[in-house]
């Protein structure tokens, strides 16, 4: 198949809708429609009766289908900050080149959050759980009242992979750099996704990419080459927590090797993910992954072999890109490379997943048959408010000199508002349509009503951006990537079936996206901040980005310096409430934002020990790792441990003193971060085991305890292939970043 008619044939993958997803079962149940009977005992009779073609069939990315007996299937989509039914991929399904005319595609509006980096910046696990609950009960809403027929209630989200280097043309979609935040992040989101009911979910959640895939160039086939200590103590540990604590069941392989077995048919699918994890629901392919293994990891001979080696792997879901799947299955069975049984063994995760949905269930017996006739909660009050918190909470102020910020409306009479991403909220690559979205420069208007003039200017052709500066009493200059680097739908889906290839790089060097690696952490939009700085020296900059920028001189020179992230609908509402102080922030940020590519390892080097992150980077970086300024100020004091020792499988309680000492009420993100003193083994310089968000109004004081157990110090230890725990003494630290230690001690572990 040619790349163009491949890449064709991936426009369709995210919204594969099997046609009977509404089919009623037959008149009289069988066995495996008996919500009375035990999961396993209905998942072997539904097998039992399903034939083989329909096994066959079954393994495609709209699940276990059987319309004869009922089995409605479990169709996918993306929902990394939203439901996507409407945005750049939805919208791709109209534009398919082909003998028949264009469909045009009904899109469903959906409470559309701020990127994956976004929800990380907010460093709120509360609010993690409350937009997961938004976006599930959506899914399931949509569903449930057929608003779309290409709805589903299988969500490939969160993205668990980390964004170990901000090159990575992906880097907006994981929450972060650091395996522990990651996985506290997660965890909560996956738990409102799936919601409380005890026994239904409301919508499930498929976490991608398992595991170690950062990098965009050559991933069809590059292997991500370390050790099973970075496996066990990194790697995995986002996965690891998305499944233990947040209660996830499903996962998407990815595209990568580790150590140069694919990732889909690594050994680690069973072996970690099933048996040491409990995951027991759906495990999905990349999109052509299985082409991959013939064609770029070149593991397998053919299709038939690829096939054969994933479902024995645990695969149960093919993503797949115009590949002839069936006939590959087929021709493992007829070799006898596979068999029936490894088909069924294969397919129990996916009829587990619907039997949780509660899709083979009496649909009045569901609690979500409640939601049938109801008044839609999209755009609703309580999801908008959730919207607009988020937005607010993701804000992370990077610079404040002369505490230009936030501005007084009573002392404007004009504000000159220049950039390119100043007039439009652009949605990521996998976002969906939101009920409604707010610019900066709307946000700024409605903030300050009719008493400030507002100018806006898109660049400085023939010297606008700086003849409005220099005539306002301030200026905000909105600079930043394009989340898709400008391309159409159709361009930006041909750049996903090319890797090396120069047509996959994004045209500005400083921009990446899914295919695409960055090129560069310079940001070019930095000269348009120097001319307008030049012009009116009261210059604030708001960064709308995705990943890290190298803005040396911004941050030299530039007194006020605000960021945020894209995609969400409340951009605007937020950025202007930070502006003008009806809003402190208080976001930090989840990646060390290095001041040159020189700061980097390779781009394919996964050893982090060789100075990647916070972790290990030994040269002081642009902003460190959870770094972000506020309005007010905080003093942490009266660090007490609850005792001085610890033994193997003890635990000590840590608390801290925190006050508000500055003049406005706000928040306060407390991260904890340990030392190890005496170790035998290389260990990171720091690592973070613990943090909380929290409010205090100016003056007050708040006691915030943690609790590390000696078992969250262990290191795995490679010849015994156990988790190790050393006696030595391991420092505490307390403050607000990763670089801010405020307080600390030492604990001791006998």
């Amino acid at each position: 198949m040619t790349r163009f008619k491949t890449a064709c044939a991936l426009l369709a993958l995210p919204f594969t809708v099997v046609s009977v997803a509404f089919a009623q079962g037959p008149a009289a149940p069988y066995p495996f429609q008996n919500p009375a009977l035990g999961i396993e005992l209905r998942v072997d009779d539904a097998l039992q009766r399903m034939t083989l073609e329909e096994k066959i069939n079954s393994l495609s990315d709209g699940g276990v289908v059987a319309p004869r007996l009922g089995i409605p299937g479990t169709p996918i989509g993306e929902a990394l900050s939203g439901v996507a039914l409407g945005g750049p991929i939805f919208g791709m399904l109209s534009v398919v080149p082909g003998p028949k005319p264009a469909v045009p595609v009904k899109a469903t509006a959906t409470t559309q959050f701020p990127q994956g980096v976004g929800l990380g910046r907010t460093w709120d696990k509360v609010l993690m759980h409350r937009a997961g609950a938004v976006i599930g009960s959506e899914a399931r809403y949509i569903h449930e009242n057929k608003l779309n027929s290409k709805s589903f209630l299988v969500l490939l989200t969160p993205n668990a992979d980390l964004a170990r280097d901000p090159r990575w043309g992906r880097d907006q979609e994981s929450y972060g750099e650091d395996a522990y935040f990651n996985g506290a992040m997660a965890a909560p989101f996956i738990q409102g996704i799936q919601g409380d009911d005890p026994k239904y979910w409301q919508a499930a959640s498929l976490v991608k990419h398992f595991l170690a895939n950062s990098n965009e160039n050559n991933r069809y086939g590059a292997s991500a080459d370390f050790d099973s200590r970075l496996l066990m103590e990194y790697y995995s540990v986002p996965f690891r927590e998305a499944f233990v604590h947040g209660g996830a069941r499903s996962f998407m392989a990815s595209y990568n090797a580790w150590n140069h077995v694919p990732l889909t048919v690594n050994p680690i699918l069973k072996e970690l993910a099933v048996k040491e994890w409990g995951v027991d629901g759906i495990i999905s392919t990349d999109a052509g992954s299985l082409q991959n293994m013939v064609m770029a990891h070149k593991t397998s001979p053919d299709l038939a072999h690829s096939v054969a080696a994933a479902v024995k792997a645990g695969v149960g879901m093919f993503l797949t890109v115009g590949e002839d799947w069936r006939s590959a299955v087929k021709a493992a069975l007829a070799a006898k490379l596979l068999t029936e049984q490894d088909i069924d063994n294969s397919l129990r995760g996916g009829l587990r997943v619907e039997l949780r949905l509660g899709l083979l269930d009496p649909p009045d017996a569901l609690p979500f048959a409640k939601m049938k006739g109801q008044p839609n909660p999209v755009d609703s009050a309580e999801h908008r408010a959730v919207a607009l918190q988020v937005a607010r909470e993701s804000v992370v102020l990077l610079k404040n000199a002369q505490g230009i910020l936030p501005l007084d409306l009573k002392a404007l009479r004009s504000i000159a508002v220049i950039g390119p991403r100043a007039d439009a909220v652009l949605p990521d690559f996998y976002g969906g349509q939101p009920p409604y979205s707010v610019s900066v420069l709307e946000g700024i208007r409605k903030a300050v009503g009719p008493t400030v003039a507002v100018s806006f200017a898109t660049d400085n052709a023939g010297g606008q951006a700086e003849k409005l500066a220099k005539a306002a009493d301030v200026a905000v200059v909105v600079v930043g990537n394009h989340p898709t680097c400008g391309r159409t739908p159709m361009e930006a889906l041909k750049s996903l079936m090319v890797s090396i290839a120069p047509e996959a790089a994004c045209a500005v060097a400083g921009e990446g996206m899914e295919s695409s690696d960055r090129q560069s952490l310079n940001l070019g939009q930095e000269e348009l901040v120097k001319q307008v700085y030049a012009a009116n020296p009261r210059t604030v900059v708001v960064l709308v980005a995705s990943a890290p920028y190298a803005i040396n001189w911004t941050e030299e020179h530039v007194p006020a310096i605000v960021h945020t992230s894209h995609n969400g609908q409340d951009e605007g509402n937020a950025i202007a409430d930070v502006l003008f102080g009806n809003y402190n922030p208080a976001g930090r940020l989840v990646q060390t934002w290095v001041k040159s590519e020189a700061q980097l390892p390779p781009m394919l080097d996964y050893n982090l020990r060789h100075g990647r992150t916070y972790m290990y980077m030994k040269e002081k970086p642009l902003y460190p790792f959870g770094y972000g300024l506020s309005y007010t100020s905080f003093k942490y004091a009266g660090l007490k441990m609850n005792a001085a020792t610890m033994g193997k499988d003890g635990a000590v309680s840590v608390t801290v003193e925190v006050t508000n000492t500055g003049a406005r009420d706000g928040d306060e993100v407390v991260q904890l971060y340990v030392k190890h003193l005496g170790s035998k083994v290389e260990r990171p310089l720091k690592e973070l085991k613990g943090f909380e968000r929290i409010f205090l109004v100016k003056g007050q004081t708040a006691t915030v305890g943690f609790t590390v157990k000696a078992s969250d110090l262990a290191y795995w230890d490679e010849a015994g292939k156990r988790w190790a725990v050393e006696a030595e003494p391991v420092e505490l630290e307390l403050g607000g970043s990763s670089a801010e230690e405020q307080v600390k001690g030492t604990v001791r572990v006998e």
